[in-house]
């Protein structure tokens, strides 16, 4: 079940909370959040295979996270308006969350 059917089923579920599912159903694919985040709660993101850092960030930095409506992350950018320009391009529809 997708689309404008599974929409109408989230929008009526009055009693209980929609499911990721459904959640990710309302932006359907294109739709992307990005989020600012301090770099030390992502620096095991920032590290290569032998556990060198890739990118030398300091610690109190704010990066900004994309994010897939089900909520994987799907890069990681140092600056708000290149998250928002990088959707975009991707043809993606970005929103702030907090």
């Amino acid at each position: 079940m997708t689309g404008p059917k599974l929409f109408d089923e989230a929008l009526n579920a009055k009693s209980r909370a929609m499911t990721a599912r459904e959640f990710a159903a309302l932006g359907g694919r294109k739709l992307v959040y990005v989020r600012p985040v301090v770099a030390r709660e992502v620096m095991s993101d920032l590290v290569d295979e032998d556990g060198d850092m890739v990118l030398e960030v300091p610690e109190d930095a704010t990066l900004y996270s994309v994010h897939t409506a089900d909520g994987e992350r799907i890069a990681l950018v140092g600056d708000r308006d290149l998250a928002f320009a990088a959707a975009r391009q991707h043809e993606m529809n970005p929103v702030s969350v907090h």
